[in-house]
């Protein structure tokens, strides 16, 4: 008879950790789902499981937001372009909003339009002479005036001025924290697209790893298009164009480990590119437009920036 020689306790133990392992693993990313948005048709009281409507509560859901609470670790999140801009923040966090090593997180945008502008109504603006129109809004560090989806051009106030600069027809001043506009043509205001970046932040990451955003135009939002905030690692930004935001396209910070690539940054207000604390930043074939001298193509506060 022969006598195998008996497997050490210890090495039994480490295998079943291991096979136990694997086995989570494979069952986290066999179950893995995709997930639909459609802010046209869809609702958020269907299940986000399919990307039509097939009645019940089949369908898409209509906001992003709403995806983001029902979706579990691994999914995949597909953002419909309808043509109409979604107007909402959106936060991806924890361990629901992350992905596993070799299956990420992803949000799919498809060239979808994430939008925080708020529109300026007519009542909202007081005449005060010389066809210029005045505006008080709710905030004005970070301020940025749309006209017909495209920031206008702002006139700067001399430090210690007494009074706003001339406007010529089309531009705007922000002077004792109010707006000063001056349309074209002797029109009114309200005949014209007026609005400026209202909600605060596009896309807030935190506390969540192997998250891959892609293909979605960010825009109109008063601080950041989209905020890397802390403890984010893995992360991946892809085709991203963000463009006349407040302060900056994206900014990296706390101790975040991020790609960013082939994205397009433009048009922001303070900065394209920020980044602060111990974070970590690699750029690969991006176009950070630098041709405002008040809004550089980087301003970093801290962190790695890896070319």
């Amino acid at each position: 008879m022969i006598h195998l020689p008996r497997r050490c306790p210890s090495v039994l133990i480490a295998s079943s950790i291991l096979t136990c392992i694997l086995g989570n693993v494979v069952s986290n990313q066999a179950i893995a789902r995709d997930l639909f948005v459609n802010n046209a048709s869809g609702s958020d009281s269907h299940s986000g499981l399919s990307a039509t409507s097939v009645g019940g509560k089949q369908g898409p859901v209509r906001t992003i937001g709403k995806a983001l609470q029902v979706a579990k670790q691994g999914d995949s999140i597909h953002i419909a372009n309808t043509g109409v801009p979604y107007q909402e923040s959106v936060s991806v966090q924890n361990g629901r909003n992350s992905g596993l090593v070799g299956k990420s997180f992803r949000i799919l945008g498809n060239g979808a339009t994430l939008d925080g502008r708020k529109k300026i109504s007519y009542d909202q603006w007081t005449a005060v002479g010389n066809q210029i129109y005045q505006f008080k809004p709710p905030r004005t560090s970070f301020f940025i005036l749309y006209i017909d989806a495209r920031p206008a051009t702002q006139v700067d106030v001399p430090a210690g001025a007494s009074k706003i600069p001339p406007l010529q027809e089309m531009q705007w001043c922000l002077f004792k924290r109010k707006v000063y506009f001056k349309p074209a043509d002797d029109k009114l205001p309200d005949a014209f697209d007026v609005s400026y970046t209202h909600a605060q932040v596009g896309i807030t990451l935190v506390n969540c790893q192997h998250v891959v955003v892609e293909n979605l135009v960010v825009q109109g939002f008063q601080l950041d298009g989209v905020n890397v905030h802390d403890n984010v690692f893995g992360a991946r930004l892809l085709e991203i164009t963000s463009r006349g935001n407040g302060r900056s396209g994206v900014s990296v910070g706390g101790a975040s480990r991020v790609q960013i690539e082939a994205c397009l940054l433009g048009n922001n207000g303070a900065a394209q590119l920020r980044t602060e604390g111990h974070s970590v930043t690699t750029l690969k074939n991006n176009d950070l437009i630098d041709t405002n001298p008040l809004a550089p193509a980087v301003v970093s506060d801290g962190g790695k920036i890896i070319r």
